[in-house]
């Protein structure tokens, strides 16, 4: 069975404007990324049940890149995202409105490549990024 971890953080924003921030290509291409010497070029979106999204997430130097893909399996309006990527694993996105800020908690299956806290924390950097853009917006 796989090992599920969860990143989570605090936006100082109302939900609508992070559920749009969360969702929108423009904005994805934004935050999409761990370290400032990453990018997404870019972002396709189909919020759907069954829709897919595609990002191309690449080294700003051109050294590496890679595409992030997925299909939908829930979406529910500014509560919740859950999805496959390519490979199979499963994520699970909440958004859950406190005073006027945003708890964003993401959940996902780990691969086997990559330690864990290795995981965690690239995932947790491109959440931090998020919650930096979201914010600034």
């Amino acid at each position: 069975m796989a090992t599920t971890i969860t990143v989570e953080t605090t936006i100082n924003a109302p939900i609508e404007k992070v559920w749009k921030t969360w969702t929108t290509p423009e904005d994805i291409m934004q935050w999409n990324n761990a370290s400032d010497d990453w990018h997404t070029p870019k972002a396709e979106n189909d919020l759907s049940v069954g829709g897919k999204f595609s990002y191309i997430m690449a080294a700003k130097d051109g050294s590496f890149s890679f595409d992030f893909n997925g299909i939908y399996s829930e979406v529910k309006t500014n509560e919740l995202i859950s999805y496959a990527i390519e490979d199979g694993r499963k994520v699970k996105i909440t958004f859950v409105s406190k005073d006027n800020q945003t708890i964003v908690t993401e959940s996902f299956e780990a691969e086997e490549t990559n330690p864990v806290e290795l995981q965690k924390n690239g995932w947790q950097a491109i959440l931090d990024n998020f919650k930096k853009h979201t914010e600034a917006v």
